[in-house]
């Protein structure tokens, strides 16, 4: 696969903070304005990284100001790269259970994984579950 032509990239580490995360993803919005991104790829590319973002803050690092999230955000015209790491013990995605199912609709856990999965085009974890990265395909016009 080609590389694609990423035109802006941020890549720092964030305090364990919601603030500085929506800070950051404020950034990636304004550029993926510029890169004419909009509508419906716009708000999920939004949702998935806010999700991300507090899984990584909350879940993570247990908002702890020792801790921090490294992120990385890539725009070209076509693709949005994204992806958080936090400095937590991680988890198994695979072992959540479906907030869908009548046995876990009061559950709050879980919600913000099958978002992310539903939203966004390729969403990859490492093997110990502290890193997500995703990756949105411009939608057809």
């Amino acid at each position: 696969m080609v590389e694609p032509a990423w035109v802006w990239k941020l890549h720092e580490r964030i305090p364990s903070n919601v603030d500085a995360g929506h800070n950051a993803i404020e950034q990636l919005m304004s550029a993926m304005t510029d890169s004419r991104w909009e509508g419906r790829d716009a708000f999920h590319i939004q949702m998935a990284a806010e999700e991300a973002m507090v899984n990584a803050v909350t879940h993570g690092n247990k908002q702890a100001a020792d801790k921090s999230v490294e992120i990385e955000f890539r725009v070209s015209p076509q693709t949005v790269y994204m992806r958080f790491c936090d400095q937590g013990e991680g988890f198994c995605p695979d072992k959540l259970p479906d907030p869908r199912d009548d046995d876990h609709l009061e559950c709050p856990n879980g919600r913000g994984v099958m978002l992310i999965i539903e939203m966004m085009n390729e969403v990859t974890y490492n093997k110990c579950g502290n890193e997500v990265t995703m990756i949105k395909h411009r939608s057809p016009q």
